[in-house]
């Protein structure tokens, strides 16, 4: 009996061996890389959540080469060496490509990793264009970068009478290089800058620059940084009884903005990507999202569920899961269009078009600014 019992068990096991090699070989796994924890960790789980939602889809219809796609997010907390220690785990863990990117600054030291490993990487709201120089050739842009939000920034708010301007960032990787961009097309445009400050991140008395801005007095304020610290800056420049115009750029396009900064909010504009209340083929998606998580998907669930189809996409016309095949096929994409709009690449693998759109506060929420 014994003997018996020896041989069952070795023959269980080898099944459950055989199963399990069988599982792995009938699966693709996906990297996910955004901010799980930190201080944006609200956009990380939102862009999870969106990869996960076409995970889903994309497997009842059978998955990709007959295999079904699996995801492991790695949490870049928007900090360079937590993200670099990410990317070195997806790497480590066989991932076929890698799906997200949210902080610029965190996202960049993370380009050599999948660079070196030969990963595909799709990244979906990270645009910095110090990005660019960076990238060896297996990343892709689907976000907008950040030279096309300061032209779309110059455009808007010359349009609205504005001729001085005040810009605020944080000295990040994003903040710096979109406030640098528009200073630069803003006096090109032929307009002044009439303060250029930076803050500390986490910053909570911004009386100092408050006080700076009034003093030069510019039509308008343009916030580049995150909306947690946004929000207060907005705040306190309202409570001081600055009335000239305010807008932020597209780290700031959070509904959180208005539990931050209440009622000074209103009247904001924000540069923004493509958002989902604003997408009419995000409908279902929408749906699906409040369905699934209980609130409504942020505002890069969008470009991050068109990057995991955008991959699945690439693996099935390249009819394989390797690097060099993936990447091919993503470098040939010709206006493949999931919910934010047709994807294309330029030589330098940035989206080959402008995706921004301008919002603005109204009655605690966004609104289109640009119709």
């Amino acid at each position: 009996m014994l003997k018996l019992t020896k041989i069952l068990t070795a023959g269980a096991v080898a099944a459950l061996m055989s199963a399990s090699a069988a599982y792995a070989a009938g699966t693709i796994t996906i990297g996910v890389q955004v901010p799980t924890t930190g201080s944006e960790a609200t956009y990380g789980k939102d862009m999870a959540n969106a990869v996960s939602i076409a995970q889903k889809e994309i497997n009842a219809k059978g998955g990709v080469l007959g295999k079904k796609l699996e995801m492991i997010v790695g949490d870049s907390a928007c900090d360079p060496q937590q993200s670099v220690n990410a990317a070195a785990k997806l790497v480590s863990q066989k991932v076929v490509a890698v799906v997200g990117g949210y902080c610029s600054g965190a996202t960049v030291p993370t380009l050599k990793i999948y660079g070196d490993a030969n990963v595909p990487f799709v990244i979906t709201a990270a645009n910095s264009t110090d990005l660019i120089p960076q990238n060896p050739g297996n990343a892709f842009m689907i976000n907008s970068t950040g030279d096309e939000q300061a032209k779309k920034a110059v455009d808007f708010l010359s349009g609205k009478g504005v001729k001085t301007l005040a810009i605020v960032n944080e000295g990040d990787a994003y903040s710096q290089n979109l406030a640098d961009l528009t200073r630069d097309a803003w006096k090109k445009a032929g307009n002044k800058v009439v303060a250029y400050e930076t803050v500390n991140k986490g910053e909570q008395d911004y009386s100092a620059i408050v006080t700076a801005i009034k003093a030069a007095n510019p039509d308008a304020v343009f916030w580049t940084a995150y909306y947690a610290d946004g929000g207060l800056l907005i705040r306190q420049l309202r409570q001081s009884g600055y009335q000239g115009k305010i807008a932020v750029g597209d780290g700031s396009n959070s509904s959180k903005l208005f539990d931050i900064a209440g009622r000074a909010a209103e009247g904001v504009y924000a540069f923004s990507n493509p958002i989902a209340e604003f997408l009419p083929k995000a409908k279902d998606f929408i749906k699906t999202y409040k369905k699934d998580y209980g609130s409504a998907p942020g505002p890069y669930a969008p470009l991050t569920y068109d990057g995991m189809r955008l991959v699945a996409w690439a693996i099935d016309k390249a009819g394989s899961t390797k690097p060099d095949a993936i990447e091919k096929a993503l470098a040939s994409a010709d206006n493949q269009e999931w919910l934010a709009g047709p994807i294309s690449f330029t030589k330098k693998n940035t989206l080959a078009r402008s995706n921004f759109i301008v919002l603005e506060g109204k009655g605690g929420a966004w609104t289109r600014a640009d119709k």
